[in-house]
């Protein structure tokens, strides 16, 4: 069973979104209208904060986007945003700061609850709102790598073993997964995670570093 905690100051809507969520099958470990306030009925409580954290941005508490998911993060649950779509400058820091996706307060409750089992499973949460926050900001979506990063980035996620990187460009194999590792590491700090190397194909393709694959077709 999928756990949940819900931190909206809005009393109406965690009662909702708490009614619908146990109708839908999950456990809701706690319904509050603050972060300070989950904190500690964790600290109090044998249980955790669960497997996702449903967390309004607008909370009205004093405390920073980025303070809230990164307390929220430290207790093991994932976040997942619920909030006011347009609100992009908290909704971009949120994701900045380790957030797994965002879901609109507009968006029919089957969409939540959707979202709520991806982000459970450990998977990215690919939506139109958070794929419109990425794209607003160049300097938020693209990542800086260094020329040495994209030479191996354009080449590994050309489709060469990482043996042949490192032969192609001179270098030393652990160097090469160093570089690799590096461009892993700053795809994650800007919201954008590439795990897998179809997901750095991907990445290459959405910054220019690779040609997408459907030019000049």
């Amino acid at each position: 069973m999928v756990t949940v905690s819900i931190v909206d100051d809005h009393e109406s809507v965690r009662l909702g979104l708490q009614a619908s969520l146990e109708t839908a099958g999950f456990s809701v470990e706690h319904s509050v209208p603050s972060v300070t306030e989950l904190l500690q009925r964790v600290a109090a409580a044998e249980s955790g904060a669960g497997d996702v954290v449903v967390l309004d941005l607008s909370l009205g508490d004093g405390r920073s986007v980025t303070e809230n998911v990164t307390a929220v993060q430290c207790t093991g649950a994932a976040v997942l945003i619920h909030s006011i779509a347009d609100r992009v400058p908290a909704v971009r820091e949120a994701l900045a700061a380790g957030a797994s996706g965002v879901v609109p307060k507009s968006s029919p409750i089957c969409d939540v609850v959707n979202a709520i089992a991806t982000v459970a499973r450990g998977e990215e949460l690919n939506n139109l709102e958070w794929a419109s926050v990425v794209g607003a900001d160049d300097e938020f979506a693209r990542v800086q790598l260094g020329p040495r990063e994209r030479e191996v980035l354009n080449l590994y996620a050309s489709g060469l073993p990482l043996k042949a990187v490192a032969a192609q460009l001179g270098i030393a194999p652990s160097t090469a997964r160093e570089y690799l590792a590096r461009v892993r590491e700053k795809y994650v700090e800007v919201g954008r995670p590439a795990p897998t190397k179809v997901d750095l194909l991907r990445r290459a393709v959405e910054d220019g570093i690779l040609p997408s694959l459907t030019e000049g077709t």
